[in-house]
C-alpha cells in the first residue's frame, strides 16, 4: 500500500502562499513543440513547478502538487496529496505543433476517493479530453487520451479536486501521433426477451416507458450479445428467440454477438454440461453436433437478414466444454470441437469473427496456459475475450498487464466480454444478491451509481489503451436483467429468483442508471 511522504509537507507549505500568487493561467505557460520533462526526472524530489511544468490552483494549493521519489519508469513521479482538501492543475502548454491526431499516453496510479483525478487535453481547438485516473494504489496503469488538434496548439493538464489526504501519481507521459477510441460499447441483453414476456418495464432516465434496446442505443450501444442455449427447459435463449431477438438489435442499428454455450443451460468455469439432445454422443458425432447447431443458427440468423457479426464459440471455457471429452485434460479433442464452431461460423459468413472466450481476466499466466495451448494444437479464432470483474478476478492492473499480453502475445484483438458492478446492495426480489456485502467490492469504487459508473469508465479506459489498437471494446453482462418474477437464473424453476438485479444498467425504478454513460465513450 502506497502511503504518501509526508516528511515533504514542511519543505513545501512554505512555498505554497508564494506560488499561488505566480501561478498562472494554463494558456500562459511555459511552450514547446514537444512534452518536457515527461518522466519528471529533472528535479529530484519537492518540486512544484518542475521544468517543463506549471501548477496552478485557484485556492492557492500549489503545494498540493510536487515531484518525488519512486517513478514508474525512472526514479520520480509527480504527485498530487494534501493533508486538507485541495484543488490543484499540473499542466505544460505545447505550441508549434503540426494539426492533426494525437494520444497523450501516462502510467498513473491512484488511492481514490476524489471528487475528481483526471488528465486533460484542452485548448487544442475543439472539445476539452478526459480520462479519469482509475483507483490503483499499487500497480501503475496506463491510461489514454486521444484529441484533434486543430490550431498547432495544446495543454496537456493533470488534475485533482480531492479530499483531504487523497493522491495520485502520474509518470512518463508521451504526446503522439495517434487516436484511441473504443469500436465495441455493448452488453449482454440475453434476459430481456423473457423479462419482458413476465411483464419487465423499462425507462429512460426520466421515466419515460420505452424498448430496451432503444434506449440503450440512445445511452451510446452499438452491439448486443445474445447467448444461446440448446433445448433450455424454459424456452428462452434457443434459436427461436435469439432470431426474433437479433430483428431488433438489429433494427436499432446495432451489431450483434451470438455466444454459443453448447448446452441447455448456464456453461461457465464451473459447469460445461453437455445438452441433453448429445448425451452419450462420441467424440466424433459431438464434432458434428458442434458444427450443425452453429450452422443451424447462424445460417437462420443470416437467412433473416440479421446475420452474426462475431461469434463466441463457447462462454467462459476455462476448462474446456462439453465436459468431459472437450476438457482442457484432452486438449487435442477440444481443439476439434472450437475448430468445428469455427469452421461452422465461417461456412455461413465469412466475415463474422470467432472470438474464444475465457473468464480470466486478471490471471496472466492462466490465460497464456490456456491460449498456448489452444495455439500449440491448431486452434482457429480471430480475437480473445475475456471476463473481468474486479471483485473475482485480480486488480485493475492485473486485468490490463493479462489484457495488454493476450494481445501482444498472439498478435489478436481483445475485448473485454463480460464485466458488470452493483449500484446497490440490497435486493429487490426475495433471491440473494451475488454480490451483496461491501467487504466483497473492489476498494475505491462504492456501490452506488456513481461507484458503478467509475467502474466503466474505467475499464474501459484500460481496453482502450491496449497496445497497437487491439483493444475492441467492452460487453456489460446483463444490462436489462432486472428483478422480475418468473425470470430468475434457473431455467428449470419458474420461482428461482435473480441475483443480478443490482448490476444492471436499470434501477429498481426501472430508469436507466448514469452507468450508462460509458456507452458513448469515445
Amino acid at each position: 500500500m502506497f502511503h504518501p511522504r509526508r516528511t515533504l509537507r514542511a519543505l513545501l507549505l512554505p512555498l505554497a502562499a508564494g506560488l499561488a500568487l505566480t501561478a498562472l493561467p494554463a494558456q500562459s505557460a511555459h511552450a514547446a513543440s514537444t512534452l518536457t520533462n515527461a518522466g519528471f526526472e529533472s528535479n529530484g524530489t519537492g518540486t512544484t513547478t518542475p521544468t517543463g511544468w506549471s501548477a496552478y490552483s485557484a485556492g492557492g494549493q500549489t503545494a498540493a502538487s510536487f515531484t518525488e521519489t519512486g517513478g514508474h519508469g525512472g526514479s520520480y513521479r509527480l504527485t498530487h496529496y494534501s493533508a486538507s482538501a485541495y484543488k490543484v492543475e499540473t499542466y505544460q502548454y505545447l505550441s508549434g505543433l503540426t494539426n492533426g491526431n494525437y494520444k497523450l499516453t501516462a502510467w498513473v496510479r491512484s488511492g481514490g476517493g476524489q471528487n475528481s483525478a483526471y488528465l486533460a487535453l484542452k485548448n487544442c481547438g475543439g472539445a476539452e479530453q478526459r480520462t479519469d485516473i482509475p483507483v490503483s494504489s499499487s500497480g501503475w496503469i496506463r491510461i489514454v487520451t486521444p484529441v484533434a488538434v486543430t490550431n498547432n496548439q495544446c495543454t496537456i493538464s493533470i488534475n485533482s479536486d480531492a479530499k483531504a489526504g487523497n493522491w495520485i501519481n502520474v509518470d512518463d507521459l508521451t504526446f503522439t501521433s495517434g487516436t484511441a477510441g473504443l469500436p465495441i460499447k455493448g452488453s449482454d441483453v440475453s434476459s430481456l426477451a423473457k423479462s419482458e414476456a413476465k411483464g419487465g418495464v423499462y425507462k429512460n432516465s426520466s421515466g419515460t416507458t420505452g424498448d430496451a434496446l432503444a434506449i440503450l442505443r440512445s445511452a451510446g450501444q452499438n452491439y448486443a450479445r445474445l447467448k444461446v442455449w440448446v433445448n433450455p427447459a424454459d424456452g428462452y435463449n434457443n434459436k427461436t428467440r435469439v432470431l426474433a431477438t437479433a430483428k431488433r438489435v438489429k433494427a436499432q442499428g446495432m451489431k450483434l454477438l451470438v455466444d454459443f454455450h453448447y448446452s441447455d443451460t448456464w456453461a461457465d468455469p464451473g459447469a460445461q454440461s453437455k445438452p441433453a439432445a448429445w448425451a452419450g454422443h462420441s467424440y466424433s458425432q459431438l464434432k458434428t453436433d458442434v458444427y450443425n447447431h452453429t450452422y443451424d443458427v447462424l445460417n437462420a440468423l443470416k437467412a433473416q437478414g440479421t446475420t452474426a457479426d462475431m461469434v463466441q464459440v463457447g462462454n467462459e471455457i476455462n476448462g474446456g466444454m462439453l465436459w468431459n471429452e472437450g476438457s482442457t485434460s484432452n486438449w487435442s479433442q477440444l481443439a476439434g470441437l472450437l475448430n468445428s464452431g469455427y469452421d461452422a461460423v465461417k461456412a455461413v459468413n465469412s466475415g463474422t469473427t470467432v472470438a474464444l472466450h475465457l473468464a480470466k481476466g486478471g490471471d496472466l499466466a492462466g490465460t497464456r496456459w490456456w491460449f498456448d495451448s489452444a495455439v500449440s494444437n491448431g486452434v482457429k479464432f480471430d480475437v480473445i475475450g475475456l471476463s473481468y470483474y474486479g471483485y473475482w478476478h485480480g486488480t485493475l492492473a492485473d486485468f490490463q498487464t493479462t489484457l495488454d499480453d493476450a494481445a501482444t502475445r498472439y498478435g489478436k484483438p481483445v475485448y473485454l466480454a463480460e464485466t458488470a458492478y452493483p449500484f446497490r446492495l440490497d435486493s429487490k426480489d426475495s433471491h440473494e444478491n451475488i454480490i451483496d456485502l461491501s467487504g466483497e467490492l473492489v476498494s475505491g469504487y462504492p456501490a452506488s451509481t456513481a461507484g458503478q459508473t467509475q467502474w466503466m469508465k474505467d475499464v474501459a479506459s484500460i481496453v482502450e489503451a491496449v497496445p497497437n489498437g487491439r483493444g475492441l471494446g467492452i460487453f456489460y453482462w446483463e444490462s436489462t436483467w432486472t428483478a422480475v418474477t418468473g425470470n430468475g437464473w434457473d431455467p428449470t424453476d419458474p420461482s428461482s429468483g435473480n441475483g443480478w438485479e443490482n448490476q444492471a444498467l436499470f434501477g429498481y425504478d426501472d430508469r436507466a442508471l448514469p452507468a450508462m454513460a460509458w456507452l458513448s465513450h469515445r
